[in-house]
C-alpha cells in the first residue's frame, strides 16, 4: 500500500511561483512513475505532469509546458512540482498518484494511491 501527502499549496498572485511536494510511503506492486493532476471547481480532474520512477523522463500538459517543472528525489521519496508564471486558470486542487498500470503517462485511469491534494489559488 502506498500513501501520498501533498504540500506546498497556497494563495499567490498571478505571475508568482509555488513549489508543491508529494511525499510517499509504502511500496506499490508496480510503479512506473508519479503524476500530478489537478481539479478545478466544476471541472474534471486533468493531467498536469508526470515523471518516471528513474526521473529521466518527464511529461507535461500543453497548458503548463514551459511554466511547470516536475522532478523527484528518490532518497527523500518526494516528487516536486515547481510552478512558475502562475495564472488564475491554474487554480485547483493538486493531487499526486502512482502510475500503476502499463500505458500512457497522460491517462488518469492508470494511476492509483491518490493523495488528499493541496489547494492552489492564483489571484488576478
Amino acid at each position: 500500500q502506498v500513501q501520498h501527502v501533498e504540500s506546498g499549496g497556497g494563495l499567490v498572485q498571478a505571475g508568482g511561483s509555488l513549489r508543491l511536494s508529494c511525499t510517499s510511503s509504502g511500496r506499490a506492486f508496480r510503479n512506473d512513475g508519479t503524476g500530478w493532476f489537478r481539479q478545478a471547481p466544476g471541472k474534471e480532474r486533468e493531467f498536469v505532469a508526470a515523471v518516471t520512477q528513474s526521473g529521466d523522463t518527464t511529461y507535461y500538459a500543453d497548458s503548463v509546458q514551459g511554466r511547470f517543472t516536475i522532478s523527484r528525489d528518490n532518497a527523500k521519496n518526494t516528487v516536486y512540482l515547481q510552478m512558475n508564471s502562475l495564472e488564475p486558470e491554474d487554480t485547483a486542487v493538486y493531487s499526486c498518484a502512482v502510475k500503476n498500470y502499463i500505458g500512457s503517462y497522460y491517462s488518469e485511469r492508470l494511476y492509483r494511491y491518490w493523495g488528499q491534494g493541496t489547494q492552489v489559488t492564483v489571484s488576478s
